[in-house]
């Protein structure tokens, strides 16, 4: 075996392994035994995506699932009008395009990366025949599935429940856990993080300023955060 093929080799083996541990972050596939995972890994295309990039554009073909690995990502939709509607945001194990596993068609949202992203992609053809033959694949994402409608079905009832300092803390928290850093550009710009969380830019900013001179946050510039105390920040409640 020459050079060249020995490194082909040991590149292939590290791609692998990098699959694997793609795959052991995404909640569908975990609780899988290794062999299950070695599987699936075999059928991921994995993307890094940079911040600005899109992962698909509305309009494409909806032909595979796309697990965020690492990162956050906002899906989005065109009005009738030309504005852009923020639809949900994905965050480090959320995934988009489970429609398209089942139905071809083209994508009617975009998906934009919000900061550098790994993204594991699976085709439908593949993703399909995964299911057939592993009955846990198959019930975690009918968990997973279900999960979903529950958190949108939270979110919205959050909007009317809990207060704006609550819904921004726990964005600052899961943002901090998706991004595996306490220190960070905010990635959602402050009209967008706004609409998000069902308020105004200029509530967003209120808060962030009480959230400083509380001890939980500090901020540099206009988008910087560093998280002081994430204890604090989860029983925010006004």
């Amino acid at each position: 075996m020459n050079v060249s093929t020995k490194v082909r080799g040991l590149l292939t083996v590290l791609k692998h392994h990098d699959a694997i541990a793609c795959v052991k972050l995404v909640p569908i596939f975990q609780q899988l035994d290794h062999q299950t995972v070695a599987s699936i890994a075999d059928l991921v295309q994995e993307r890094h995506v940079k911040k600005g990039e899109f992962v698909f554009l509305a309009g494409d073909e909806d032909e595979s699932l796309s697990i965020i690995a690492h990162g956050q990502v906002k899906v989005t939709q065109s009005t009738a009008s030309g504005r852009e509607q923020l639809i949900r945001l994905l965050q480090t194990g959320d995934f988009d395009g489970e429609s398209g596993l089942f139905e071809p068609g083209e994508r009617q949202t975009s998906a934009e990366a919000l900061t550098d992203a790994q993204v594991c992609q699976i085709s439908r053809h593949d993703f399909q025949a995964l299911l057939q033959r592993s009955q846990p694949v198959a019930l975690n994402m009918l968990n997973a599935l279900g999960k979903r409608v529950a958190q949108l079905e939270a979110q919205a009832a959050a909007t009317l429940t809990t207060s704006v300092g609550e819904r921004l803390a726990n964005y600052l928290v899961e943002t901090s856990s998706a991004l595996g850093e306490t220190e960070y550009d905010l990635p959602l710009q402050k009209k967008d993080l706004a609409l998000y969380l069902g308020t105004s830019p200029e509530t967003i900013s209120r808060k962030l300023g009480q959230f400083a001179s509380q001890g939980l946050i500090k901020q540099q510039g206009r988008n910087h955060i560093s998280l002081l105390d994430i204890d604090g920040l989860m029983m925010v409640n006004g």
